[in-house]
């Protein structure tokens, strides 16, 4: 059975990344959503809400689960048993970081093998920094992530009663 990670911090989740996700499930019997406690950033929602919105949009794939995890990324697909990590490119200026980024995979453990996946066009801009920019601000954010993603978007920038 071929396994992938799809490692990321999803704070939180968009339609690129389901994007994303639809490519890996095709190539991969089981496929493992990872992710990242703590990946250097400050993020809007804890790692557990992250999997609560991120699971109601796994169903139309009973061969993916998520989970949350912490250190190096190597080491948690190695205990997953995985195959490989999975990423998304949405432009060239994401190359730089994830060649760098796969190539210190490999060199800290060499059977990981790194797969780049380039989501449909209509995602090529969408990222959850800006979308949660624009959620910050009051914008629709419907057409970047699920519905539940923004109803809790919504509750995480609604104006302090007094």
């Amino acid at each position: 059975m071929r396994h992938c990670i799809y490692p990321g911090t999803f704070d939180p989740i968009t339609y690129g990344h389901l994007d994303v996700l639809s490519r890996a499930a095709k190539l991969f019997d089981k496929v493992t959503v990872a992710v990242a406690e703590s990946a250097g950033k400050a993020p809007l929602f804890t790692a557990e809400q992250r999997v609560e919105m991120i699971t109601p949009n796994l169903v139309k794939w009973p061969h993916v689960t998520v989970t949350t995890f912490r250190g190096l990324l190597v080491e948690f697909c190695m205990a997953q048993k995985g195959d490989a990590i999975i990423r998304g490119l949405r432009a060239l200026s994401d190359f730089e970081f994830e060649f760098n980024m796969a190539l210190m995979n490999r060199h800290l453990e060499p059977k990981m093998e790194t797969l780049f996946v380039m989501p449909n066009e209509q995602f090529s801009y969408t990222s959850s920094t800006l979308v949660k920019q624009v959620a910050k601000f009051g914008g629709d954010v419907k057409h970047f992530v699920p519905p539940n993603v923004a109803a809790a978007l919504s509750r995480a920038f609604a104006p302090v009663r007094t």
